[in-house]
């Protein structure tokens, strides 16, 4: 039996059917765009990364403290293949679950989710609202201040980077990058021209 690949599609209706939040499913866009940046740059399966970058908060709204471990169950009980699944709830390594990022694609699922709420954050505070203008080095200096977007895990998002081989400068630029292609649709594009 060929295993099949779930479609961008399918894990966008997924997404919706277990989610309304607003917030949570721009989230989910952002790191789906992250993921497929990244893929690209690496040489990967760009559907496959986003795919799993779009369902990899499935059960955040509805069951928050059962955080991956109801994701978990909602794929599998949709046949989804085992390293889709695995690569869903290793991003929840050492806060809810103990499965240990190892795949390269796991290991950027771990570092940029978090990243991708500083990157927001960031370009909130901006005069353009907007991710079109954010530099790494706001960003940087956002990091370091802690009570900036503070449910940001800053340190989950350092391990990654260690796990990945990475500069935190370059991660950053990543996250930049992927959700730039996605500004509008994450509400992120701001507002250059007001309207009248």
């Amino acid at each position: 039996m060929t295993e099949v690949k779930p479609s961008r599609e399918e894990a966008l209706s997924l997404l919706k059917r277990h989610n309304r939040n607003e917030a949570l499913i721009k989230h989910a866009l952002a790191v789906e765009a992250v993921m497929r940046y990244c893929a690209r740059k690496r040489g990967r399966d760009e559907q496959r990364w986003g795919v799993i970058g779009l369902v990899h908060d499935l059960d955040y709204e509805q069951f928050p403290e059962q955080h991956c471990r109801k994701t978990e169950e909602i794929l599998l009980s949709e046949d989804w293949p085992a390293e889709y699944v695995r690569a869903v709830v290793s991003h929840g390594w050492g806060i809810c679950t103990d499965v240990e990022p190892q795949s390269e694609l796991e290991k950027v699922l771990y570092a940029v989710d978090e990243l991708t709420g500083l990157v927001a954050a960031t370009a909130l505070v901006r005069p353009s609202k907007s991710v079109l203008d954010v530099q790494v080095k706001s960003v940087k200096k956002k990091w370091k201040d802690k009570s900036f977007a503070a449910g940001v895990n800053r340190e989950v998002v350092r391990k990654g980077a260690e796990m990945l081989g990475v500069e935190l400068g370059e991660l950053i630029d990543d996250v930049i990058m992927g959700m730039r292609e996605v500004a509008d649709d994450i509400g992120l594009k701001g507002n250059p021209e007001a309207s009248g």
